[in-house]
């Protein structure tokens, strides 16, 4: 079926253990597919361990099989429910014989040893760009593909060793194609070569293996598992021409995450590849470093992950890892976060998820300099508690065409920004656009050299004249009416920053850092200077754009320490730089992650329930009910249809100064607002 991708939905997952082919049952799995409104299935088929009987000599058989195909029971049990069908491979280890027979396979330290797998003795782990991928591999799945009834092969693990190998093959490809030796660590000499090195080996890799498969059946694909960072393992022109759509391996949460980083994965892709399905695996297990994987989550946990991901456009999958279950409470919850996805499909699959907002995602260039998310955490937290929908538009994608499609422009902390990028970023507020920027934004280029001013300084409209330097008991005081004042009545300042900069600037500026002063003893915490330098930099442009610059660390303090002054103050600099009322507004109590699904003539809000006492470290125990949201929608005519879509009932809607605002008066885990003028 050629347009299998898009029709494929939701999709379940086998992942076998060796010994599954001995006791599993498969009417069990046949059933959860059909219960669960499953339209497309991966199982596992083999790389590590083949589940059908393979003929390719070091394809390791389960030694379980026993005359038995367990691969081939579960294709045609799913074909006979009219599912597309996935072909799981793994080749990231092999065992002790091909290890032995083919030394040249395997990954390598610097020292030229072979790398032993990290969690199970006696098998080890392979290099990408070794004949074993390129070659063996290649073998594997065409025999699959030739011998088997499957739309695609999926490979787990397909990069081989996470970390830099040294195998001779490695070696020999990065020293004739850059001239240079292999980087001694991360983020060392040649680092920057290295990234794209190795994203284009890899993309080529997809690429030959997408050809094998098309090569035997021309409507089948080959589809390489992604990590949460979709974009950071593959050049972009290489896989977009060949993946057909993108498996997002982020499988739950853990530690101290929030249930949005399952709908970040579907707007991370989306930057990169917006034209391309994607689908996110959600395992049945917690997520954890313990690694638990044949346990199960609290039922709530797993559902929001699914609900929150699909809100956003990645599409829910479930993994099972071991067909045995000894465990049967993720069922249910699997089955009714599916068929809570089935209810609203019909509506959402033609619509569009956009926004006037987006956030810059530097996949590419972080990799360059040592770092973390934290200034990214903080701002999407602050915009979700805000209810701004938003996406996140790609450094690889930014062209003033694909800028030009949001109002406003968020830069967390774009640290490393080329100098063809700064340009782009100040034509398209030249144009109108917007910007918010915090911290060392744009002050290193795209390789992390440190420029002497910031990149995008005229932009903004500030100067450089103090590097970040940490501080402690810090302040920024209100220094005039201005919209980003805000919600802060009764008081004359709010806390800063951990780490500032300092800048000249002739514009307005609502804030400014107070002079250092003691925080111990006690006695002397006290103010002894007036405010000076400005600690937020407001400027409107000519051309009808805004722009917004924090001189500190805002994104990544507020996600530390969750003051809300800092939610408040990024709230209200996009809601200046937008200058306009949003086209969605949604207004209640409540954490509610928002999603705008648009079409010519219809529009549909996504309100994803995560009020919850276990929301900013899970699991979640339960879904509490959401209180009543009032959804107003902009609309270009005098009458529409509102619909609720999960709780399937019509809503009488007016509409008032062209908006029709409806009262949601409850809500589980999921409300779809649906707004229909087509009629009018």
């Amino acid at each position: 079926m050629q347009n299998w991708p898009l029709a494929a939905t939701r999709w379940a997952q086998i992942t076998l253990a060796e010994d599954d082919p001995e006791h599993f049952d498969a009417d069990f799995w046949l059933r959860l597919m059909r219960d669960s409104k499953s339209n497309a299935t991966c199982i596992s088929a083999g790389g590590y361990v083949a589940y059908y009987p393979t003929q390719l000599e070091y394809h390791y058989r389960s030694k379980y099989l026993n005359g038995t195909d367990p691969f081939g029971t579960l294709v045609d049990g799913a074909r006979k429910l009219g599912m597309s069908v996935m072909a799981r491979v793994d080749p990231h280890a092999i065992h002790a014989d091909a290890a032995a027979a083919h030394p040249e396979w395997l990954a390598r330290d610097k020292d030229g040893n072979p790398i032993e797998h990290w969690a199970y003795p006696g098998i080890w782990l392979t290099c990408a760009f070794t004949p074993y991928h390129g070659e063996f591999i290649t073998e594997v799945i065409r025999e699959i593909v030739r011998e088997y009834d499957v739309d695609a092969v999926f490979a787990n693990r397909w990069e081989g060793y996470y970390g830099i190998s040294y195998s001779e093959a490695a070696r020999k490809s990065f020293r004739d194609e850059t001239g240079l030796e292999l980087p001694l660590e991360e983020h060392g000499d040649g680092w920057p070569e290295y990234v794209a090195w190795r994203r284009r080996r890899l993309g080529e890799l997809v690429a030959i293996w997408d050809q094998a498969v098309r090569d035997l059946r021309p409507d089948a694909r080959f589809i390489p598992n992604m990590g949460a960072l979709a974009a950071r393992d593959l050049a972009r022109d290489l896989a977009e021409p060949v993946a057909p759509l993108f498996i997002i391996d982020k499988q739950g949460r853990h530690g101290l995450e929030v249930p949005w980083a399952a709908g970040r994965n579907g707007k991370r892709n989306r930057a990169v590849f917006p034209d391309k399905p994607v689908r996110l695996i959600t395992s049945v297990g917690p997520e954890h470093k313990y690694r638990w994987k044949d346990s199960v989550a609290p039922g709530e946990e797993t559902k929001t992950w699914i609900v929150d991901g699909f809100a956003h456009g990645a599409l829910p999958w479930f993994t099972k890892f071991n067909a045995s279950v000894p465990d049967e409470r993720w069922v249910q919850p699997v089955v009714d976060a599916f068929n809570l996805h089935a209810t609203v499909e019909p509506v959402l699959k033609d619509l569009r998820i956009s926004a006037d907002v987006a956030l810059l995602d530097p996949t590419r260039t972080g990799q360059l300099r040592a770092g973390d998310n934290d200034h990214e955490d903080g701002f999407y937290h602050a915009l979700v508690e805000a209810r701004v929908p938003f996406e996140f538009v790609s450094d690889q994608m930014m062209s003033l065409e694909r800028l030009r499609e949001f109002k406003v422009i968020v830069l967390a902390n774009a640290e490393q920004l080329s100098d063809a990028q700064c340009t782009v970023l100040t034509e398209y507020v030249e144009s109108g656009g917007s910007l918010v920027a915090a911290y060392q934004t744009s002050l290193y280029d795209e390789n992390g050299a440190a420029r002497a001013d910031f990149g995008l300084g005229a932009v903004l409209n500030v100067h450089l004249t103090e590097p970040s330097r940490p501080v402690q008991n810090n302040y920024i005081a209100l220094t005039g009416a201005h919209p980003l004042n805000a919600g802060f009545a009764g008081t004359t300042r709010i806390i800063g920053g951990t780490h500032i900069i300092g800048v000249e600037s002739d514009a307005v500026a609502p804030f400014r850092f107070i002079p250092d002063f003691p925080d111990l003893p006690m006695e002397e915490v006290y103010q002894r200077e007036a405010p000076d330098k400005p600690a937020v930099v407001c400027t409107e442009n000519a051309q009808g754009g805004r722009t917004v610059y924090f001189p500190f660390n805002v994104g990544a303090i507020f996600w530390e320490a969750l003051q809300s002054d800092h939610g408040r103050l990024i709230a209200n600099a996009v809601g200046w730089a937008l200058g306009t009322t949003p086209e969605v507004t949604v207004e209640g109590a409540g954490l509610v992650d928002v999603a705008v699904h648009r079409g010519d003539q219809e529009l549909a809000v996504a309100l994803v329930n995560l009020t919850n006492p276990m929301t900013m470290r899970g699991p979640i125990r339960e879904t509490l009910p959401l209180p009543p949201q009032t959804v107003s929608v902009a609309v270009p005519v005098d009458r529409a249809r509102v619909r609720l879509l999960v709780a399937g009932v019509e809503v009488e809607t007016a509409v008032v100064g062209g908006r029709a605002e409806v009262v949601v008066p409850a809500a589980g885990l999921l409300e779809v607002v649906h707004v229909d003028w087509s009629q009018a």
